[in-house]
């Protein structure tokens, strides 16, 4: 009897170990189970996540190829704008120049044309018309004397009556010929442009300037008396003249 319960006692005991044992193998196992669930699903997620990083990746390259392409659009764009504004340029510096010389042309016209129509003068307080080359010419003839030339003067003034014998200049011309003539020492010659002075303009100012000139060429030539008379000419007809005053003193030099 005794030996039935000790029997039983022990198999009482392994039934109980044998229980212990397989709880704890069931709960390793469930673990087990969970762990490798929980990897799987992990291992899915990660499957997941590299193909949503490659479809990612593939966009972030079309992208990059989108932007270098539209760079390169952009850098076309600028090369071309450049281009027109390199022309815009260009056709604005043509028109200024075509301007420049629409505007030197014109003044060119003008300045033809101002040649070309008479302009008013006044020499002596005489005024008249004269043309550009007139005038030139005469104002050129007129600086010899100034300068003291007295020959290129007389060859200036004689190629102006030559060229202008009705010229407003003419009576101007005369008078300051007949200087020149004086200043080379052609009396004769200064005698004759005198008188042809006077004849000319017996009522311009310089009238009584050219008689006592005339004078005083007579009295080079060593003719006195031609020289008194042509003074008593002049201190008659222009007695208040300041040439009257020194024809009078000329006049008393030759006695």
């Amino acid at each position: 009897m005794i030996a039935a319960r000790i029997v039983a006692a022990m198999l009482l005991l392994c039934a109980a170990a044998a229980q212990a044992q397989l709880f704890p193998d069931n709960e390793a196992r469930k673990a087990i189970l969970e762990l490798r669930g929980t990897d799987e699903a992990q291992a899915k997620r990660l499957a997941e996540l590299a193909s949503a990083n490659k479809d990612l990746l593939g966009e972030v390259q079309q992208l990059r190829r989108s932007l270098l392409e539209l760079n390169n659009q952009l850098e076309a764009l600028r090369t071309d704008l450049a281009r027109q504004r390199g022309g815009n340029e260009q056709l604005a510096r043509d028109v200024a120049e075509l301007q420049r010389q629409q505007k030197d042309l014109a003044q060119g016209v003008s300045d033809r044309i101002r040649r070309l129509e008479p302009q008013t003068v006044a020499v002596d307080g005489k005024e008249f018309l004269a043309d550009a080359d007139e005038k030139r010419l005469y104002d050129e003839a007129f600086a010899f004397i100034r300068s003291g030339d007295f020959a290129g003067a007389a060859n200036a003034f004689n190629a102006f009556t030559r060229r202008y014998p009705a010229s407003g200049y003419l009576d101007s011309v005369r008078f300051w010929l007949g200087n020149a003539q004086y200043g080379k020492r052609e009396y004769k010659e200064a005698i004759g442009s005198f008188r042809a002075f006077i004849i000319g303009a017996p009522d311009h100012s310089r009238v009584p300037e050219a008689m006592l000139a005339v004078a005083n060429c007579q009295a080079e030539m060593k003719d006195p008396k031609a020289a008194r008379a042509t003074l008593a000419e002049l201190l008659k007809r222009y007695p208040q003249s300041e040439a009257a005053q020194a024809g009078k003193e000329r006049l008393a030099a030759l006695k």
